[in-house]
């Protein structure tokens, strides 16, 4: 069917992230567990998403890659679901997504690898330091309920997504305006059946 939604994930990976925008939207979609070290590298799927990562989405032929670019492009798609910016939103909206996907996540994964530029260097980084970062990111969860105002967006699923997983595995500190915004944003529906689709989804662990 041209008009067919596969998802394409793993458990253990940003996918969740994919996993809850697709809950959000409503729509009906076919799921494609892959792994790290087999399908995930095979020509059937890099013939979908060069780069051999997840998540992927295929929605009427057309690929879409990219946490930040699935929520944007799933937000339009199926607009009945309201998690498109009004436009009196957009600015916010489209700000701190890209920040999010942006600046934050570079400065989150290169402090975690203890890569810290220098004084000289910073000018060439997209967020200047760790620190700076972190705290616009607490500026942009605090001035409204939710990232674009005062209603749940698309992009609230990628930006709490990445304070949730950040201040879960120690990349964030644990501020009190992330934890509240966490928070609000999970306490959805959408949010606790992606967890349990997911969660159902993980590879059986060996008994210690």
């Amino acid at each position: 069917m041209t008009d067919e939604l596969v998802f394409y994930t793993n458990p253990m990976s940003r996918g969740r992230i994919a996993r809850w925008m697709l809950e959000e939207t409503g729509a009906d979609y076919r799921t494609e567990l892959l792994d790290y070290g087999s399908t995930m590298k095979a020509e059937a799927y890099l013939s979908v998403n060069p780069m051999g990562k997840v998540p992927a989405i295929v929605h009427n032929g057309r690929v879409v890659t990219e946490c930040a670019a699935i929520c944007a492009y799933l937000a339009e798609s199926f607009p009945d679901a309201g998690l498109a910016p009004r436009a009196e939103e957009r600015a916010d909206y489209y700000r701190w997504l890209f920040f999010a996907a942006g600046p934050l996540e570079q400065a989150v994964t290169n402090n975690w690898a203890k890569f810290v530029p220098g004084d000289d260097q910073a000018m060439m980084f997209g967020y200047g330091s760790y620190d700076r970062a972190v705290d616009v990111l607490e500026y942009a969860v605090s001035r409204n309920p939710y990232i674009a105002g005062e209603r749940f967006t698309a992009a609230d699923v990628y930006v709490g997504s990445s304070v949730a997983w950040g201040t879960q595995f120690g990349t964030l500190p644990g501020r009190d305006a992330f934890a509240a915004y966490v928070a609000r944003v999970t306490d959805r529906d959408a949010y606790r059946r992606a967890t349990e689709l997911d969660d159902a989804a993980m590879p059986e662990q060996a008994p210690a």
